[in-house]
C-alpha cells in the first residue's frame, strides 16, 4: 500500500498559517503598526484604501533593514526579538513571533521600501503569493514603508467572508486606537480613501484620549494610578454620567501590549456598582506595569489573550484603585457605611424605579396620532435639572448619590400609603394586602370602568378585556412596535416626511470613529427629515429635524443612534432598521407613565394595526393573553 501522507509545499502552509494571524485588514494593520513601534518610529503614517481591501500602507520612519533583513522578515518564524525559549517570559516587544510577514505575504500583493538611517540606498522588495517577484536597491527614505495590496486576492473564499466596508473599516479604527493610545509620544496619522480620519500629534495620554475620543471626554476623566513593588497602575476611567451602553472605549494595556480581559474588566466594574446601573459601561484607559516573568503572552496568535501567574492579585488592586480614584473624585464614598447595613442592594434594585420618581406627567394623548408626536417624559425634567446643577445628564444626576434617590423613593411610598388610607379614594382604587404592605392594582381611569375599557396595571401593563378572557399588553413595547413601523414608512416614503428648521442650527462634535460611521448614515438620516452635514473635520451642523422629532436633544438622539449601529454593525442590519428602533426606543413612552382609558385604548388600536403587533422590536413579545378557562383552573 502506497505511503498516503505527504508535506504540504510551503505557499500552502503559508495561506494555513495564514488564516490564524490574518483574520480580515485589520489584522494587517495591527500587525504593521506594532512592526513600525518595535522599530523605533517617531512618526507612524497609516493609508488605507477601500476598508483595507484594496490597500493598506504603513509609512515609518524607523531604524529600517539592511537587504539582508528586508529578506529574512518574510520567512516563517524568523524574528530579531527572541533567541531561546526562556525569552519568551522577558519580552517587551508587540512581536515576537516571526509569523506576521509571512502570513501577509502568503495571502497579497506586498511591496516593501527600507532603509537603514546610514545606508545610502534602500532595499526594493515585491513579493506576491509568497514568491518573491523582485528584490533590488532604490531610492528610499530612512525607515520603512509597506504597501499591502488587494488581500486574499489568491483565496476568493476568504475575501468573500469581508464584510462591508463600514464593519472592516471600524474593525481597523479599533486596532489604530489601541496602537495610538499605547503610544501617545509616537505621531500617528490614518487616511482612508483620501480623507483624513486622524492627525495625531505627540501628546501625552490625557490629550491623546481627547484627540480620538473627542474634546467632550476631556471632563469625564479621573486620573488613576497605583505604585506597589509588583505592579503598577495608571491611567483614567470617566465618571459615570459619562458611561455608554455599548462596548468600544474599553482599554487594557499590560507592558504596553492591548489586551481583552473579562476578568479585569469585571474589576473596573465592580469598583462603579454602586454609582453606575447594570447596563452602562464607562470609558477606562488603564496601564499595567509588570514584570514579564509574571505573565505568558504566548497564549494566542493575535497576542490579545495572556495570563498572570497571580489574576486575583492583580483583580484586587485594579479593584482597590478604581474605586479610590472614584472617592477622590466624590463619585462614591471614601467610607462605605452601606455596605455593613445592607442597603446597597436595596438602592441597586430601586435604580429604575427613582429615575421615574419625579416625571411630569401630562396631557400627552389629546388625538390617536399624538402617540407620534410624544417627547421624552423626562426632556423637561432634565434640562431644569441640568441648568441648576450646571452639569450634564445621562439618565441620572451627578451630585445626586443613589442614597438620596433610594430616601426619596422611601418618601415616596409613606406618602402613598397615607394616600391610600383615604376614605375619599376608596372608591377610586382596588387593594391587596400582601406581607402587611399596600399595593395599589387598579389606578383611577378618567371614566367609570363598564368592564370593557383597559385598565393600567402597575403603570406598565394595560389590561384589556377580550371575549375568551383578557389581554396583558406591554405599554412601553406596543409603543415601540407603532412607532417603529410609522418611521419605517417614513423612511419607504420621505416625501410625506415634515422637517422642523432650526431657528439657530446646532454644531455637534464627535470622535473620529463616530464622525466615519455617522457619515455612512447620512443618506438614511437625510430621508428621515434631518438636515445635517459635515462642518470640518469630525464636526456637523444640523439644519433641521424631523418634526416628530424636534423636541428631542440631537446630540442624545444621535449619540443613542450610533451606539445602536456599532450593535447591529457585526449583525449586518439595514441602517435604516436600526434608524427606525433607535428614535423609536427614544421616543416610545416610558414604563411608570400613568395612561388614561383613551390613551390605552389609542396604543391598542394602533399596535393591532401594525404589521407585526405580537412581536416587540427587542423580539419579546407586546402581549400575552389570558383564557377564562385557565384562570378558573387557579381557584
Amino acid at each position: 500500500m502506497s505511503d498516503i501522507i505527504k508535506l504540504l509545499p510551503d505557499h500552502i502552509a503559508n495561506q494555513i498559517a495564514a488564516g490564524e494571524v490574518v483574520q480580515r485588514p485589520a489584522s494587517v494593520v495591527k500587525e504593521l503598526l506594532e512592526n513600525s513601534v518595535d522599530a523605533g518610529a517617531q512618526n507612524i503614517r497609516l493609508i488605507v484604501k477601500d476598508a483595507g481591501k484594496a490597500l493598506i500602507q504603513v509609512v515609518d520612519d524607523g531604524i529600517g533593514m539592511s537587504p539582508t533583513d528586508a529578506r529574512m522578515c518574510f520567512e516563517r518564524h524568523a524574528t530579531s526579538k527572541i533567541r531561546a525559549a526562556e525569552d519568551l517570559f522577558a519580552i517587551r516587544t508587540m512581536g515576537f513571533r516571526g509569523e506576521a510577514m509571512a502570513s501577509i505575504a502568503a495571502v497579497a500583493q506586498v511591496e516593501m521600501r527600507t532603509r537603514k538611517r546610514e545606508a545610502e540606498l534602500g532595499t526594493l522588495i515585491v513579493i506576491e503569493g509568497s514568491e518573491i517577484l523582485t528584490q533590488e536597491f532604490c531610492q528610499a527614505n530612512a525607515g520603512t514603508s509597506i504597501s499591502v495590496k488587494n488581500l486574499f486576492f489568491n483565496i476568493p473564499a476568504r475575501r468573500n467572508f469581508l464584510k462591508s466596508n463600514n464593519i472592516e473599516m471600524q474593525h481597523i479604527l479599533h486596532e489604530f486606537e489601541r496602537v495610538a493610545l499605547a503610544n501617545p509620544e509616537i505621531f500617528f496619522s490614518l487616511h482612508h480613501n483620501d480623507d483624513k480620519i486622524h492627525y495625531l500629534p505627540k501628546a501625552n495620554l490625557r490629550q491623546r484620549i481627547v484627540h480620538l475620543f473627542g474634546n467632550k471626554s476631556n471632563e469625564s476623566l479621573i486620573p488613576i494610578g497605583e505604585e506597589t513593588d509588583i505592579l503598577t497602575i495608571k491611567g483614567f476611567i470617566s465618571k459615570p454620567e459619562f458611561a455608554k451602553k455599548t462596548r468600544g472605549e474599553q482599554f487594557f494595556f499590560v507592558n504596553n501590549r492591548f489586551i481583552k480581559s473579562h476578568y479585569l474588566h469585571h474589576a473596573i466594574i465592580t469598583a462603579y456598582e454602586d454609582v453606575l446601573p447594570s447596563n452602562m459601561l464607562p470609558l477606562y484607559v488603564i496601564f499595567l506595569e509588570l514584570d514579564p516573568s509574571h505573565i505568558d503572552v504566548n497564549v494566542h496568535p493575535t497576542k490579545q489573550e495572556i495570563k498572570f501567574d497571580d489574576e486575583k492579585l492583580i483583580y484586587n488592586y485594579l479593584r482597590v484603585t478604581a474605586r479610590h480614584a472614584l472617592a477622590q473624585n466624590n463619585v462614591t464614598p471614601s467610607i462605605d457605611f452601606e455596605a455593613q447595613t445592607g442597603l446597597m442592594q436595596d438602592i441597586k434594585d430601586s435604580v429604575s424605579l427613582a429615575q421615574h420618581s419625579e416625571k411630569t406627567v401630562g396631557q400627552q394623548f389629546s388625538q390617536p396620532n399624538s402617540l407620534f408626536n410624544q417627547p421624552r417624559m423626562e426632556t423637561e425634567s432634565r434640562t431644569s435639572q441640568s441648568q441648576n446643577n450646571n452639569s450634564q445628564s445621562s439618565g441620572y444626576q451627578k451630585n445626586t448619590s443613589f442614597l438620596d434617590e433610594n430616601n426619596l423613593k422611601n418618601w415616596s411610598k409613606l406618602y402613598e400609603s397615607v394616600n391610600q388610607s383615604n376614605p375619599q379614594d376608596a372608591d377610586n382604587h382596588s387593594d391587596i394586602d400582601k406581607n402587611n404592605q399596600n399595593y395599589t392594582l387598579l389606578p383611577a381611569t378618567d371614566t367609570p370602568n363598564n368592564g370593557k375599557q383597559p385598565i393600567q396595571l402597575h403603570q406598565k401593563l394595560i389590561l384589556s378585556p377580550i371575549k375568551s378572557g383578557f389581554m396583558l399588553i406591554d405599554q412601553q413595547a406596543a409603543h415601540q412596535r407603532i412607532l417603529y413601523e410609522r418611521f419605517l414608512q417614513m423612511l419607504d416614503n420621505p416625501a410625506e416626511i415634515s422637517a422642523q428648521q432650526k431657528l439657530f442650527p446646532q454644531v455637534l462634535n464627535f470622535a473620529a470613529a463616530e464622525s466615519e460611521l455617522l457619515q455612512s448614515m447620512l443618506p438614511d438620516l437625510l430621508k428621515m427629515g434631518f438636515d445635517i452635514k459635515e462642518f470640518g473635520k469630525n464636526t456637523f451642523i444640523i439644519h433641521a429635524t424631523p418634526a416628530l422629532l424636534s423636541d428631542y436633544p440631537e446630540q442624545e438622539l444621535l449619540n443613542s443612534l450610533l451606539e445602536q449601529q456599532r450593535q447591529n454593525l457585526p449583525l449586518q442590519i439595514e441602517t435604516h432598521e436600526t434608524i427606525a428602533r433607535t428614535f423609536a426606543q427614544q421616543a416610545a413612552i416610558p414604563a411608570g407613565k400613568t395612561l388614561t382609558a383613551n390613551e390605552m385604548q389609542s396604543i391598542i388600536d394602533q399596535l393591532f394595526a401594525c404589521q407585526s403587533p405580537h412581536k416587540a422590536i427587542n423580539g419579546r413579545k407586546t402581549f400575552i393573553t389570558l383564557e377564562l378557562e385557565e384562570i378558573f383552573k387557579r381557584f
